[in-house]
């Protein structure tokens, strides 16, 4: 497919951690590959939440967005995302007024539902399954406090956050599209169930928007893994640790540091038909074929940008799949 590539892309990166390496050393590789993005182009860099997870060091997402932020001049940065029912409102809104005050016009505030994956966890945190069921109420009061009135806390005022304007965007895999269209915020969504069902959430989203200080149009972020080599199997060997940690996750439990892909064990029979599961909505092969199955998806989800998503053992093959990327989309 020829022409100029049609929307911006980004990239989310949650500091994965590899076999034998120290926590604090994945953290920082990852503001060192922000550097590197914002060299190769990309749009946005964003990171992630998670909370007592061995394979992924990525649990403070507003404190490394502040060192990627003093280390880039360029690209934008924010979460995908702060865990809304994890914090309070007033907190959340401090941290990224004042990350926006320190970095005017480059942050943004990507915003999810979940809670810790464990009781364990969500008891450290502070925080319960039910917490998710107020997120919309969570998400009006933060809204509220940038605007400079909460619904809630009547006098209360988020400094420096009160008047700054921060692009906001709710993460969603279905029922949260809905929240992101009536608060009239950005949606960023991922094929976890299936394209068809993504298109649905989109179109749904696009019909029930309504227009807020924040964003006047609908505005669609589709979030994906893709893979890019001189091969597809080479590139198919990419997404391999990643996928085989959500394997092992979903069957026992706990996401592991990511291993080579050539030292993966043997699966079972339920655990390759998890695998193929997982790689089913994940784009790989050579930069020809990315860029049309890539362009495809753009098309089909009327995708105003690509959130870009790779986790693979060795750095190097990261980089180079990222660099073949962003040479396709210029």
């Amino acid at each position: 497919m020829g022409g100029k590539w049609p929307v911006p892309l980004s990239v989310l990166d949650r500091s994965s951690v590899r076999r034998g390496e120290d926590p604090a050393s994945a953290v920082r590789h990852t503001v060192e590959f922000a550097r590197r993005v914002e060299e190769l182009g990309y749009h946005r860099f964003w990171v992630a939440e998670h909370h007592s997870v061995p394979g992924v060091a990525g649990s403070a997402p507003t404190v490394l967005a502040s060192t990627i932020a003093a280390s880039t001049s360029r690209i934008r940065v924010g979460t995908g995302g702060v865990m809304l029912p994890n914090h309070r409102p007033l907190v959340v809104a401090e941290q990224f007024g004042t990350l926006e005050a320190l970095y005017p016009g480059r942050i943004d505030m990507g915003l999810g539902r979940s809670v810790g994956f464990t009781s364990g966890v969500r008891a450290a945190l502070g925080a319960d399954k039910k917490d998710a069921d107020n997120f919309v109420q969570q998400l009006r009061d933060l809204l509220g406090y940038f605007a400079g009135a909460s619904p809630t806390h009547r006098g209360v005022h988020a400094l420096p956050a009160e008047g700054l304007r921060v692009p906001t965007f709710v993460l969603a895999t279905g029922a949260g599209a809905r929240t992101a269209a009536e608060c009239g915020l950005a949606l960023v969504i991922s094929p976890v169930s299936g394209v068809d069902r993504m298109v649905e959430h989109v179109a749904r989203y696009r019909e029930r928007f309504r227009p807020s200080p924040l964003w006047e149009r609908p505005y669609v972020v589709v979030s994906t893994a893709v893979a890019v080599a001189d091969t597809p199997e080479r590139a198919r060997k990419l997404l391999l640790p990643e996928a085989w940690s959500l394997v092992y996750s979903r069957t026992r439990g706990v996401f592991p540091p990511l291993l080579p892909p050539d030292e993966l064990p043997e699966p079972t029979d339920r655990e390759a038909a998890l695998l193929d599961e997982v790689l089913r909505g994940q784009l790989h092969g050579t930069p020809s074929t990315v860029r049309d199955d890539l362009a495809a998806l753009v098309e089909r989800t009327t995708a105003d940008e690509v959130l870009v998503t790779l986790s693979t053992y060795d750095r190097g093959d990261l980089l180079d799949s990222y660099a073949r990327l962003a040479e396709l989309a210029r």
